[in-house]
């Protein structure tokens, strides 16, 4: 059963963080709007269009700084029992600071269950709500990023490749597609597009400005037309960019995926498990960043709360800096992705423990 003391810390800690979400997600989506107000007008978007970018933008981004957030909280109010020296009242009552860590755990165990449903189902949702408005509507958005969505080539056969200059979600449509069957070392046909759209009811793809060369002894034979219908043996998420499609299938679907792109031999696999494996870490990371916000923020300092909130934020940065770092090694070097994602984990852990044994003494 819980005590009264431990329901008072678990309310703190669940409401003041909920606060915290709150009142960043406006000064989020006004900093977006002013960015964004200019090509939405352009674009004449409709309303409801952006009324749910919105919606994915704020599951979005709360998903991708809850750790933030989480740990800015807990030193919040943390630093206000100290302040007004509750915790001493409770420690000098004959309670550990192991059993006073009792409803922070509590409130992490909520947190974290919270997290890991939603990046198991709800985030990937949002991500290709938010990611296919930004392809849509917002094209002008950083240059960089889009070179990043674009260029898919990809072998999906011993012999076939394909590729595709950039995918738009919400149409099911790639632009200047290619198809290209080897025999050996030699090209035995080579099919174009200028797009190819997939029909969902007839489950078939429809290309557009269509050519196909045949490869002969002697001469090359040409068949073109202006729309031709075609049934490959590819799936749509295979013209989707490598990372992006990684960030928008839901826990299953994913690892599903992974098997099938394993077993073509798929040189892009440690950008998919880095994306698998932190829908792991990221809720783990409540834990660890939780017993040091309350290791870091439970005494009184000379600095009072403003001291304790400077090192919260800057250890909270750091967190993320460690994480994003070995993310990237992960997807551009031979690091394991499943250590290269926890490394920041194990880390922290280890700094968490030796935080911890100071504030006990």
């Amino acid at each position: 059963m819980l005590s009264i003391i431990d329901k008072y810390i678990l309310k703190r800690y669940l409401a003041t963080f909920s606060v915290m979400l709150l009142l960043f997600i406006p000064i989020g989506i006004v900093i977006d709007v002013s960015e964004k107000i200019n090509r939405m007008l352009e674009n004449k978007v409709p309303f409801g269009k952006i009324a749910l970018y919105y919606v994915d933008f704020v599951i979005y981004f709360a998903n991708l700084l809850f750790p933030i957030f989480l740990f800015l909280s807990v030193i919040w109010f943390t630093s206000k029992l100290a302040n007004n020296t509750e915790i001493i009242a409770i420690l000098s009552s004959g309670i550990s600071f192991t059993r006073f860590l009792r409803p922070y755990i509590i409130g992490a165990t909520i947190v974290s269950l919270f997290s890991l449903i939603m990046g198991f189902f709800l985030v990937p949702k949002a991500s290709e709500g938010f990611k296919s408005f930004r392809y849509m509507y917002l094209i002008g958005n950083g240059r960089e990023e889009m070179r990043d969505n674009t260029d898919v080539y990809r072998q999906i056969s011993d012999d076939e490749f394909i590729y595709v200059s950039n995918f738009n979600t919400l149409s099911q449509t790639a632009f200047n597609f290619t198809l290209e069957k080897f025999k050996g070392d030699q090209l035995e046909y080579k099919i174009s597009a200028n797009r190819i759209r997939w029909n969902a009811q007839q489950k078939v793809y429809e290309l557009y400005g269509y050519t196909k060369r045949t490869v002969g002894p002697l001469d090359d034979q040409l068949e073109s037309a202006e729309k031709k219908t075609m049934d490959f043996n590819f799936e749509l998420e295979d013209l989707t960019p490598t990372i992006y499609i990684a960030e928008t299938l839901t826990f299953f679907d994913l690892v599903d995926f992974i098997e099938k792109e394993r077993k073509r031999g798929s040189g892009n696999i440690n950008t998919y498990l880095v994306v698998l494996y932190k829908k792991y870490s990221i809720p783990v990371s409540a834990f660890i960043l939780t017993i040091i916000a309350v290791a870091v923020s439970s005494m009184k300092r000379r600095g009072g709360m403003g001291m304790n909130l400077a090192v919260g934020i800057l250890l909270a940065f750091a967190f993320v800096f460690f994480d994003k770092i070995f993310g990237v090694l992960a997807e551009k070097s031979s690091m394991p992705p499943l250590i290269a994602v926890w490394i920041p984990n194990v880390v922290f852990g280890i700094l968490a423990i030796y935080l911890l044994r100071r504030a006990k003494r």
